[in-house]
């Protein structure tokens, strides 16, 4: 495959209040794209689901150069439960730190590292350094691996990444070395998803994806969205397909052109995001009716 690049990491969150106030406020995240939806995504950004659902891009910077977070938010779900698939995002930002104690954020500690854990549970490795200015704070995205030489052999010689490291239980994995790396991690047990399952997203050159969707059809690997091409009103037109690895992790890729136009920064973006928050009143809805339910 042509040469690409990581783009962000999808995950699904249930109090849209709680994780904006997370991310913007404690690990210090800007609001970068707000899109509101009426029906479920052709390409399943959203989840298995139909109805109404918002899309928030945030990060340190713009896609073009940093790997962001997609937060996704089905109108109605309030929670999600949590698989052992993903397993960290790590992030260098003593600044961050810094928030988490003055806002009295737990500050956990695991593996030597300081782990922020967002409302929806999602885990964040901070190293204790100052936050670059030259490059993007976010290091690495650690998934689960059952099987590390099985998810080598699909990443490497299938998804066409390069592996810039191993150890007996993990493989790093990226298109370049200045850019956010893939690290797949063997936990020695099966991967379970559950209904919080993510999908990390790389761009790679248009033309390049009909031949890595002919190549994972010939050695029999899951294609969870063929090749399409989605519209967006307004903004450009993005070639997706959809990749599952052996592991059952969704991986997305974007053909770069398409995509650079469509993931420009909205400087509208915050406040898109402030008024759909103030605007949506399911949770009064919902606690009339028993309370939101738990996907």
């Amino acid at each position: 495959m042509a040469l690409g690049r990581a783009l962000h990491f999808v995950f699904k969150i249930g109090d849209r209040k709680a994780a904006a106030k997370f991310y913007r406020d404690i690990l210090g995240m800007k609001v970068l794209r707000h899109e509101e939806f009426e029906e479920g995504c052709k390409a399943t950004c959203n989840g298995p689901y139909d109805g109404k659902w918002s899309k928030t891009m945030i990060g340190y910077g713009p896609e073009d150069n940093h790997f962001v977070c997609e937060l996704t938010y089905n109108y109605g779900v309030s929670a999600y439960e949590n698989g052992n698939d993903f397993l960290g995002m790590f992030i260098q930002s003593s600044e961050a730190l810094t928030r988490a104690k003055e806002a009295g954020w737990p500050i956990h500690q695991e593996e030597e590292h300081d782990v922020l854990v967002a409302p929806d549970g999602y885990k964040f490795f901070i190293t204790n350094a100052p936050q670059p200015t030259d490059r993007d704070p976010v290091q690495q995205v650690v998934l689960a691996s059952s099987n590390l030489e099985s998810s080598i052999h699909y990443w490497k010689d299938l998804a066409g990444l390069t592996m810039y490291g191993k150890t007996d239980n993990k493989a790093t994995f990226g298109f370049d070395e200045d850019q956010a790396k893939l690290v797949l991690h063997d936990i020695g047990a099966p991967v379970n998803h559950a209904k919080a399952f993510g999908r990390i997203a790389f761009a790679v050159p248009g033309d390049s994806l009909l031949g890595t969707e002919r190549k994972m059809k010939e050695a029999s690997q899951n294609i969870i969205t063929p090749y399409v091409s989605l519209d967006t009103p307004g903004k450009a037109t993005v070639q997706v397909v959809i990749f599952g690895d052996p592991d059952g992790h969704e991986i997305c890729f974007v053909g770069d052109e398409g995509f650079r136009e469509l993931s420009q920064v909205d400087s509208m973006a915050d406040k898109l995001l402030n008024e759909a928050m103030e605007k949506d009143k399911s949770d009064e809805w919902f606690a009339k009716k028993g309370g939101k339910a738990s996907a």
